[in-house]
């Protein structure tokens, strides 16, 4: 990932906030005929040495498990995307001023490069599939617990399920929130993603911090 050292995030609890607050990520990894991606949902635990841990579940009839178990030395990537907005040059003090401006992408994102662990043991996907669920179902004023569905229903869909342990090698952070701007299109972008793009207030809140704006 191409990493301008003003927009490189290294915080491990800002890198790790963001892959709970995302967990949904794009694992990626090389089959035969090329890059082979799938959509799923990651849990993280943080506390396992050096940079943490990732757990997630394919369908057994998803391919990319076999790839995984045939490759076991090969890394992965997995992209989690944050919030993001399109910026337009027109909330920017230098239109004004010059004009010199172009439209951008504002983003943060982070990518996690390990190796895989394929796992079969039902107890290790049971545990996985009520944790999951838990981190998702845990706010909600009534919440939805694997134990309230049929236990012979849930052992037939574990066994429908392979399990992946992930332990990260690498991670990176990328927080493209406006910060090589100068200070008035900083202040231009936030308010404009406050007052136009209402579908933005994170990544308002963003742009604010990261460009040492909260205090004014």
């Amino acid at each position: 990932m191409y990493e301008p050292p003003h927009f490189r995030e290294t915080r491990p609890e800002v890198l790790h906030g963001l892959i709970r607050a995302h967990p949904l990520g794009l694992l990626i990894c090389n089959g035969a005929e090329g890059p082979v991606a799938n959509a799923i949902p990651f849990l993280l635990d943080a506390d396992v040495p050096p940079n943490g841990r990732l757990r997630a579940h394919l369908a057994k009839a998803n391919p990319q498990w076999q790839l995984l178990a045939d490759n076991p030395a090969s890394p992965v990537l997995i992209v989690f995307q944050g919030t993001d907005a399109y910026v337009t040059p027109s909330w920017y003090e230098t239109k004004r001023e010059t004009g010199k401006v172009v439209p951008t992408w504002n983003y943060a994102i982070v990518q996690v490069r390990g190796t895989v662990k394929v796992m079969d043991d039902q107890a290790w996907l049971a545990q996985q599939i009520a944790d999951l669920t838990a981190s998702q179902e845990g706010t909600r004023a009534a919440p939805w617990a694997v134990t309230d569905a049929p236990a012979p229903f849930i052992q037939s869909q574990i066994k429908g399920i392979i399990g992946l342990e992930i332990e990260i090698s690498e991670i990176h952070g990328k927080w493209k929130v406006s910060q090589n701007r100068p200070v008035a299109d900083r202040v231009g972008v936030a308010q404009g993603l406050e007052n136009e793009d209402h579908r933005s207030p994170d990544m308002a809140s963003l742009v604010r911090s990261y460009g040492g704006l909260d205090s004014n």
